[in-house]
């Protein structure tokens, strides 16, 4: 998206950066610039700084911005060789653009200035500071150099900007419904999980009982969803030999998300961070006819992967997690067949969780691939006309493919606008060559078979985060940890709270019994906080009458109802 001057949001944000970076320069003198890029819904700089700063700064820092701004600075380009520029940064004691400029393999390099300022930087920008007007300074955060912790911890400051006024607004708005459902918050809240960081370690999560109840509900639905859709249940172990890795080319492609080695009998042994290869492994025990693909399996697999501390956020970010695993095995012919029923799968799946809106890209061929240019050529048209059969807009992200083949990526919206990376289909070449696997054709010759790798909520962990925070919390019925709680008045009325409560586990729905001893308003509010969807209130009255009062999750309203009648509304809503 461009504005009337003809320049783009990142372009802007990016100007936005070197303006704030500009004015941290003025108000803290002796500050070490870092870098500075736009990023998807804004922008940051990280900053070596003489003294320590709070988000107490940020109205000082946007002061100083606003004063650069209204001096409309231009933004001037220029290219100068290297060595000048090593010159000109070394007399400013800029040691992290020296360290990048060490770096560049080029005699020429370019720079930016506005004013004084004086950045390392390809570009492009605006034509000059006055073109930014509406910016916010969001937050402060510390950020290890190069996001290697080795590495001296800098400054971040993270910030935003848009062309008009009315879109700042809406997504700061944004900003602050998503404060109010952020799922670390929430979770501890509502007890659905917990990271131990100091007793068990960073990024590993252990989901509590409520917690847990939703992701067993999730599980059983996918067990069942898929057995119906042809797919075969798998299990993998969570360790293989080096040597597996190494055949995978994980060893040599992504070893840097993998843990080291531990040495078993003599042997070297890596826990898994990818399922693909046991999957490889169960397709290749016995030699396969054309007649029996597409074969497809499916694991709810756990995996593990390296990452740094600083990249780890809640369940969002994770070192060991569960994806909802499958891979198919077919042949080229079979593709766009596979594909279209894998994109019926991706929406009715979302649909069930309530995600109907979606951000779709189908990326190429990169530069450096493998394979046989006419297979690339039959898995993209494959996977363009299943979308377009489909009618489902998407873009083209030309070169952004993986380098073993073509794939479709999936956002899906939430509550309140929010994009997150969900489902994904990636078909791919590699495997099958490296792994020697190969179906006995028509022909009875032996060929190899395409592989689609395929997850329809990604991660387990991710995909209960965007729950959390797309409901904020409030699960849909089905879905929820707990349906109903029974809140007895006082004691004398726990005979028939504990029938009513028998009643509600009889048909088979998620309902406790609060006999604490504790006033019913305080009940109340804890059902409240604790998001359940119906509080039964049990008193003399419905004692009497053999009656329940019911108060739904969000009303202040107490409605009276037979127990069959209110137990037959649930299961209808159920059924819906």
């Amino acid at each position: 998206m461009k504005n009337s001057n003809n320049f783009d949001l990142q372009t802007l944000r990016h100007s936005a950066a070197h303006i704030m970076a500009s004015a941290v320069l003025e108000l803290f003198p002796g500050t070490k610039l870092g870098i500075g890029p736009a990023i998807e819904n804004g922008f940051y700089y990280d900053f070596d700084l003489p003294v320590k700063l709070t988000e107490d700064d940020l109205p000082k820092i946007e002061q100083k911005m606003l004063e650069i701004i209204k001096k409309d600075y231009k933004f001037i380009r220029q290219e100068i060789a290297k060595n000048e520029a090593i010159k000109m940064f070394k007399e400013r004691n800029e040691i992290y653009k020296l360290e990048l400029l060490n770096e560049i393999n080029e005699d020429k390099v370019s720079i930016y200035i506005h004013n004084n300022f004086i950045d390392l930087c390809r570009g492009p920008h605006i034509e000059s500071t006055g073109q930014l007007k509406y910016f916010k300074l969001l937050s402060i955060s510390g950020a290890y150099w190069r996001g290697d912790e080795k590495n001296p911890q800098l400054t971040r400051i993270y910030g935003t900007a848009f062309f008009t006024k009315e879109e700042l607004e809406q997504y700061l708005y944004q900003l602050e419904e998503a404060k109010k459902r952020d799922h670390r918050k929430l979770g501890k809240e509502l007890g659905l999980f917990e990271i131990y960081e100091e007793e068990f370690g960073s990024g590993l999560v252990f989901w509590l009982p409520k917690g847990a109840i939703v992701r067993k509900i999730i599980e059983d639905y996918l067990r069942e969803f898929h057995l119906k859709n042809g797919y075969q249940i798998v299990y993998t172990p969570h360790i293989a030999k080096s040597t597996l890795w190494e055949i995978s080319g994980h060893l040599s492609f992504y070893s840097e998300y993998m843990y080291s080695p531990m040495d078993i009998e003599g042997q070297k042994y890596i826990i898994k961070p990818m399922n693909c290869p046991g999957h490889v492994l169960i397709y290749k025990s016995k030699l396969h006819s054309y007649k029996e693909l597409p074969i497809r399996f499916f694991e709810l697999g756990t995996v593990y992967r390296y990452e740094r501390s600083g990249v780890l956020h809640g369940l969002m970010r994770v070192r060991g997690f569960t994806q909802d695993d499958a891979h198919i095995f077919c042949t080229a012919e079979q593709i766009q067949q596979e594909i279209s029923a894998l994109l019926d799968t991706v929406v009715e799946v979302l649909n069930k969780f309530g995600f109907k809106e979606y951000d779709i890209k189908l990326s190429t061929r990169p530069q450096k691939y493998i394979g046989e240019l006419d297979k690339w050529e039959i898995a993209e048209n494959a996977l363009k006309t299943a979308l377009e059969n489909k009618g489902l807009k998407y873009e083209i992200d030309p070169g952004e493919g993986v380098f073993y083949g073509p794939k479709i990526d999936l956002k899906i919206k939430d509550a309140i606008g929010r994009l997150w990376q969900c489902s994904t289909i990636q078909v791919d070449f590699n495997l099958p060559v490296r792994f020697d696997v190969k179906y006995r054709d028509k022909d009875g010759q032996d060929k190899y078979v395409i592989m689609i790798h395929r997850a329809l909520l990604g991660s387990l962990e991710r995909f209960f985060a965007v729950l959390i925070e797309s409901y904020a919390g409030m699960f849909p019925l089905w879905l929820t940890p707990v349906q109903v709680r029974i809140l007895p008045i006082s004691d004398k009325f726990l005979d028939y709270s504990r029938k009513v409560l028998q009643e509600f586990i009889k048909n088979n729905f998620r309902a406790e019994l609060d006999d604490s001893d504790t006033t019913l308003q305080y009940k109340i509010r804890a059902g409240i906080t604790q998001k359940i969807p119906y509080l039964v209130i049990i008193g003399q009255k419905e004692q009497q009458e053999n009656v329940i009062s019911v108060r739904q999750y969000g009303s202040e309203k107490t409605e009276v109802y037979k127990l069959e009648e209110f137990i037959n509304r649930l299961l209808t809503i159920l059924k819906e």
